[in-house]
């Protein structure tokens, strides 16, 4: 890729800042950049790398302040980050490998499978009886597709993806390596004896589309009906999401979460790692959780942030914190106070 900085302007509706023909070749991180690269500012934490930079052209917000140390290429835009993001998208498309439309072998597609056209399926991946692949579907090697199962149009299946029976994985999703789509929910049975029966899992997995789910995610199919993962959700690496779950559009959701049965999540709902959801709970639209919150009941006001487990106010359990860090001084102080106290009271013939 090279490009110039009046190029990038244009690409990005922003303002050159500098020499419109300088031209890069690479993006890099601002405190690693050099000439010829590209870089950005949107962090006001990175500000002090403006004027020590070797990147050739940067791009910042349009209220950046240029020092007289600061040597590279402005493109100002409204927004640096979003702007930065089509260009690594730009960038991915031009120097990612592309796979051609091709099925290699050795692998097994059932007589009644539907492929649709342009697809790559990569060898050792097994497609089941009844199968329906969409057009320009990318299916690495080793996965597994089920009988019945639907995937929608420029989908990616990235290696070793397992897509149980009847599910239904919509279009432009990318499923990373390892995830596990429609395996059996957690549902067990007490008996007299102390035993556990099984209770058969009869229902599927609906992933909408526009949704992006990291490496070695698990989501379980739901006892009856769907688990369903709604339109743009994004998930990431090693999440456990139960059977009958329901994620709103647009939630995005950080490693190591862990969501249980019948939980339904709203819109643009933002949470930390390792969150842990009791089941049969239901979480308002665009609520927040920061990491290790522990979620045990059902949150009905929309847009408020929540830590701690259990999980309260974002606010209050901050200033519980600073308590909490205190009480060992606090203590001593009123351990001295009950010292000079005991002291104050003594009957003088003591």
């Amino acid at each position: 890729m090279q490009i110039t900085a009046q190029e990038l302007a244009g690409w990005l509706k922003g303002t050159v800042d500098g020499d419109p023909s300088i031209a890069v070749n690479n993006l890099a991180k601002i405190e690693e950049a050099k000439a010829g690269d590209l870089s950005f500012i949107a962090n006001p934490k990175y500000l002090h790398f403006a004027d020590k930079t070797g990147a050739s052209i940067l791009i910042v917000g349009n209220d950046f302040i240029k020092t007289v140390g600061v040597k590279a290429t402005l493109v100002r835009v409204a927004d640096p980050y979003s702007a930065f993001t089509v260009l690594l998208e730009k960038y991915a498309s031009m120097t990612a490998s592309t796979q051609e439309h091709k099925i290699e072998q050795p692998c097994f597609i059932a007589p009644t499978a539907k492929l649709g056209n342009d697809v790559y399926i990569g060898a050792n991946s097994y497609i089941a009886e009844g199968a329906v692949i969409g057009n320009n579907v990318k299916i690495y090697p080793g996965c597994y597709i089920g009988a019945k199962v639907e995937v929608g149009k420029d989908t990616t299946l990235y290696p070793n993806v397992v897509v149980y029976y009847n599910c239904v994985v919509g279009s432009r999703v990318v499923v990373h390596a390892g995830v596990v789509i429609g395996s059996d929910g957690f549902g067990f049975a007490p008996q007299p004896d102390g035993s556990f029966k099984k209770i058969p899992q009869t229902g599927n997995v609906v992933i909408e589309d526009d949704v992006e789910i990291g490496a070695n995610t698990v989501i379980d199919r739901a006892t009856l009906g769907s688990t369903v993962i709604r339109k743009g959700v994004k998930l990431d690496n090693l999440i456990q999401v139960a059977h009958n779950v329901e994620i709103g559009e647009h939630t995005v959701i950080a490693s190591q979460t862990g969501i249980s049965g019948s939980t339904k999540l709203g819109k643009h709902v933002m949470v930390g790692g390792q969150v842990g959801f009791a089941g049969h709970i239901t979480i308002a639209d665009g609520s927040k959780f920061q990491a290790q919150t522990g979620v045990a009941q059902s949150i009905r006001q929309p847009n408020g942030a929540y830590a701690g487990s259990p999980a309260y106010d974002y606010n209050k359990q901050i200033k519980t914190f600073i308590t909490l860090r205190n009480l060992p001084e606090m203590e001593r102080r009123l351990r001295e106070l009950e010292h000079k106290l005991a002291a104050l009271t003594k009957p003088a013939d003591e």
